[in-house]
């Protein structure tokens, strides 16, 4: 059994899983329609959690009585919390004056852990309970004297009005954990084996067929690959496409895992090809956009001669796509889902039906911390299972406005230049990723006594966990300093260097 967390809409149904499964239950999101077709089957969670979302329950004509038949405890945040509150015959008020980001709540339950009792927590609502349904007993309640969660009285319905599973609500997983375990009394049944069998049983689904890997060598591609290569052995072959978007670590990288695994890689220089349509190309989606288009065609072209070459017949496409890829790029249910698109991901979504091929993603409902603990377990070096994200796209988002080769060899020597320092002092392994963009403006500077009128070079370090969230990293200022002097002083045409301190939300990790 696993926990079925309805997706009505919140950017955060991700973490809800997330956070589920650091906890050591199996989770799994489902629409509302999905829900409800299981539940009509007979079929039953181990626990319901309704999401968050955008929309108003005042708008909401579905009944949701088969959700509260007492067979399954069940969660609701913020949105879900509301809708419980409306069913069990609560009132809801209408938001004229919402609470957003950071806020207090406190109960006064004396039977609750001492140390929930007051905690700060991430709050995004306008509608809210105003008065309790009669079965239900105050838990929180917000500094503005708004009602914040409730419990039901057997204590397997649960409500809260803020978000436990972001980490702006610091106490969130130990308060999700004392709900699950305690209050709901759930057994795990989601560890690291079982996450290596539920990844392995969709590999093995596939049968005795010829895969295609769509490689980069980042960690996503690369623990798939190893995976499937496990599995199927030589009917796995690997394509690294050279974009000419790459950074010069991702050469040497590439180099180093042909002759240190039984990998089948084979380099595909497609520069050419990359260069010449993005020519004059500047709006940062429609770059990603033509990016992702011209990989399809380098490697349907590739298929053909290979496939005609050998003899052989690819069946499908080995990706590393992710949760967090899925969940920026469209909703992950289709036309049922609710959530919004925040940027396109060349690796997200269907190919063009004329190349005959089916996807494999068997990591496309995980987080990188759990791909990343598979490599681990499959005997991958800590070095290459920890290495930084990097975009399919490549640096093509890393440069604001149109692409040159120019642009493109300053930044590489930039990130360079950041990689040597930050694994120099040891810092490379307390951040999540690190990057340089090339900002297309000119400032005033002075070099060698003389008017210097040159471009800027943007430093970007985050901490997360999945990508989901991030918080730009406090990097010592002896090392930003280095990284400076180092990047206006050996890269010609860049003047100055400026350090981004901007989270996610409201900004994302990449510029574009």
């Amino acid at each position: 059994m696993s926990i079925w967390i309805i997706d009505f809409g919140s950017q955060y149904t991700q973490l809800l899983a997330r956070v589920m499964r650091e906890l050591g239950f199996k989770s799994e999101i489902l629409t509302l329609s999905n829900a409800f077709e299981k539940l009509n089957e007979n079929l039953t969670p181990q626990a319901l959690v309704l999401s968050g979302g955008p929309s108003s329950i005042f708008e909401d004509k579905n009944d949701y009585s088969i959700f509260f038949e007492g067979k399954f405890p069940v969660l609701g945040v913020c949105y879900g919390m509301q809708l419980i509150t409306q069913h069990f015959g609560g009132v809801v008020q209408k938001g004229e004056q919402g609470e957003y980001g950071k806020a207090v709540v406190e109960t006064q339950t004396q039977s609750f852990p001492e140390k929930l009792k007051k905690q700060e927590v991430w709050m995004s609502h306008s509608d809210h309970a105003t008065e309790l349904p009669s079965s239900f007993e105050l838990i929180f309640e917000s500094s503005n004297g708004l009602i914040a969660g409730m419990r039901s009285s057997d204590k397997k319905t649960w409500g809260l009005q803020f978000h436990p599973e972001v980490h702006h609500s610091p106490m969130g997983k130990e308060l999700l954990s004392f709900i699950l375990k305690d209050d709901f009394m759930l057994e795990s049944n989601w560890q690291g084996e079982e996450i290596l069998k539920v990844s392995e049983m969709k590999v093995r689904e596939i049968g005795d067929e010829f895969v295609l890997c769509a490689f980069s060598g980042g960690v996503d591609s690369l623990v798939a690959a190893l995976l499937t290569s496990n599995i199927i052995g030589e009917k796995l072959f690997c394509f690294f496409v050279d974009n000419g978007l790459l950074r010069p670590q991702d050469y040497r990288h590439i180099e180093k895992l042909k002759v240190e695994t039984n990998l089948n890689i084979e380099i595909i220089d497609a520069q050419k090809d990359f260069f010449q349509k993005l020519r004059g190309v500047s709006d940062p989606e429609e770059k990603r956009k033509v990016i992702g288009k011209t990989f399809i065609e380098v490697f349907e072209k590739k298929v053909e001669e290979f496939q005609e070459k050998r003899g052989i017949r690819f069946t499908y496409l080995l990706q590393g796509t992710l949760y967090p890829d899925v969940i920026e790029s469209l909703s992950p249910h289709g036309k049922d889902g609710k959530s919004v698109t925040i940027k396109s991901h060349h690796n997200v979504g269907g190919l063009p039906d004329r190349m005959g091929l089916k996807l494999l993603e068997p990591f496309r409902e995980l987080f990188k911390d759990e791909v990343r603990e598979l490599g681990l377990k499959l005997g991958l070096d800590k070095k290459w299972v920890y290495r930084h994200p990097f975009p399919g796209p490549g640096l093509g988002i890393r440069i604001l406005g149109e692409i040159s080769k120019e642009k493109i060899t300053r930044l590489q020597k930039s990130d360079d230049i950041l990689l040597e320092e930050l694994q120099n002092s040891g810092y490379y392994t307390k951040c999540w990723q690190s990057l340089t963009v090339y900002l297309p403006i000119r400032t005033v500077g002075v070099k060698g006594d003389g008017r210097a009128y040159e471009e800027v070079i943007c430093v970007r370090i985050v901490g997360s966990r999945d990508g989901m969230t991030a918080r730009s990293s406090r990097v010592p200022y002896d090392i930003l300093e280095k990284i400076s002097s180092r990047i206006t002083n050996e890269i010609q045409g860049i003047t100055r260097v400026v350090y981004d301190i901007t989270d996610k939300p409201p900004g994302t990790i990449e510029w574009e």
